[in-house]
């Protein structure tokens, strides 16, 4: 067979070869991760460290209210970090989002914009969106529609919009927008309507046609989010019809702060595709990653599920409730790796084992800080006056697969600070255990059974292979490791 090429199509083949090389040379896009923390949210350590708790508690707990809703809910909006990007042309606008991998749509303030009870919240990380000239509503029919409404049919989607009875039957109901949709997170709901314009990440890599939800008005949620979960609407799904390399595989690497935003001097590394680090050396750093495979969620398609076979404290290994290790067909089970929760979140009978072995071995030394406890929503919190490091056992995670144990830093599960020395109280070392009690597992029927929260994430790069579904972690200089892709 003969293929007749005109010069229009080979102009366009040129075109389109050219920016493939320009990607496939590249490899990877290198976003900077902004760490939101701000010293004037909180008043004390505790404060600090009660709000992040139950907003943890919070986000985690979410989905049991939700579970029967139409609509797809995330967990919450990511917590602490975030990233930015342009959006539109000719006029583009820089808008800052919070990263969340527990939930699959781009949402952002709209302007005019309203947010009910966000006297109390972060104030927003950008102006809200004026949409550009060559913003375009997403039709009803667009399959981007049915994936906002949780994939209802295009008839039902042009019949809440309003369309014509003879339209709808004559399939030409395409001129109508998508129908506003509802979207709920751990402690706050927005409406929205979809669009789609340009987005251009940091090296100029441009996405035509991206899908985004515009929100004029939101209940507690002042700060969009950037969705990188699973779903056809998050940022590397879309991202990944455009050029697979880059939306099949992200990693980030989150630079330790111990909730000091004085230490948080050089931004995480967000890296969108793959870097030729060879997963062995990089630098003079040795890099070992561990891997976990994802699990398939049927309820909640858009999380990061992998299976925990247990936690180690100290050399003692204690089993993790075999909901952990698996997923059932009611979306119930395994552990969400999560940016935005903060801290990890474990079924009751998990955490009970694990903190009582956490207690038996550091009882012995100090005391506990019981209305330390009550205060920060932590638990177990000790007082010292001596270097901890000793008396603080090691804590491993031991998930699914032959050798997938990933071991803790101290600093990401036992968090040291000053109480007291407020003319009432006496000035005394205390540390916390940064785990959480998720609840029973009855009452987790129906979602994930576990988070592993951002918190412990810190000083990992934290790897996500879409395309052969896997999960890897590995030690990192995350702060040398920005500087060396930046360089």
């Amino acid at each position: 067979m003969v293929v007749k090429v005109t010069p229009l199509c080979l102009l366009y083949w040129l075109l389109i070869s050219t920016w493939c090389l320009m990607v496939s040379t590249s490899g990877m896009v290198l976003i900077p991760l902004t760490h939101s923390l701000s010293k004037t949210q909180f008043t004390t350590p505790h404060h600090l460290l009660k709000t992040t708790s139950t907003r943890s508690a919070t986000r985690f707990r979410h989905h049991l209210h939700h579970r029967h809703k139409q609509v797809s809910v995330p967990l919450s909006p990511g917590s602490d970090y975030t990233l930015s990007f342009t959006l539109g042309s000719p006029s583009s606008s820089t808008i800052s989002l919070y990263l969340d991998t527990g939930s699959d749509l781009v949402w952002l303030p709209c302007s005019p914009f309203e947010c009910i009870l966000c006297e109390s919240k972060t104030p927003p990380l950008s102006p809200p969106l004026n949409l550009s000239s060559s913003a375009t509503a997403v039709p009803c029919k667009s399959s981007a529609c049915s994936a906002a409404h949780s994939s209802l049919h295009s008839s039902d989607l042009c019949a809440i919009a309003r369309c014509p009875l003879d339209s709808i039957e004559m399939s030409e109901c395409n001129s109508f927008p998508c129908p506003p949709f509802y979207y709920a997170y751990g402690d706050g709901s927005l409406i929205g309507r979809l669009y789609k314009d340009s987005l251009t990440l940091p090296n100029s890599l441009s996405v035509q046609n991206f899908t985004f939800g515009c929100s004029h008005t939101t209940l507690g949620e002042p700060v969009g989010v950037a969705g990188f979960g699973f779903g056809r609407l998050s940022l590397p799904a879309q991202l990944s019809s455009v050029s697979p390399q880059l939306g099949n595989r992200f990693s980030y690497c989150l630079v330790s702060h111990s909730f000091d935003s004085n230490r948080v001097r050089r931004p995480s590394p967000l890296i969108l595709g793959r870097y030729e680090d060879k997963e062995n050396q990089f630098g003079n750093e040795l890099v070992e990653f561990v891997y976990t495979g994802m699990l398939s969620n049927p309820k909640h398609p858009y999380f990061y599920s992998v299976g925990l076979e247990g936690i180690s404290v100290g050399k003692r290994n204690i089993p993790a409730p075999e909901n952990l290790k698996r997923v059932d067909r009611r979306g119930s089970g395994g552990m969400v790796v999560d940016s935005g929760t903060t801290f990890t979140m474990l079924p009751a009978s998990l955490y009970d084992s694990v903190v009582t072995e956490f207690d038996h071995r550091v009882s012995r030394f100090y005391k506990r800080a019981n209305t330390v406890e009550e205060s920060t929503g932590l638990s177990p919190c000790y007082f010292y006056n001596k270097v901890v490091a000793a008396k603080v056992p090691a804590i491993t995670l031991h998930f699914a697969g032959n050798g997938s144990s990933v071991v803790l830093p101290r600093k990401n599960y036992f968090y040291e600070f000053i109480d007291g020395g407020d003319g009432v109280r006496e000035k005394r070392n205390v540390g916390c255990l940064m785990l959480m009690n998720g609840g029973d597992e009855e009452e987790l029927s129906g979602g994930p059974g576990a988070t592993l929260g951002n918190y412990q994430q810190q000083g990992f790069e934290v790897v996500y292979d879409l395309e052969k579904r896997k999960v890897g972690f590995a030690r990192r200089k995350c702060s040398s490791l920005w500087d060396s892709l930046k360089n």
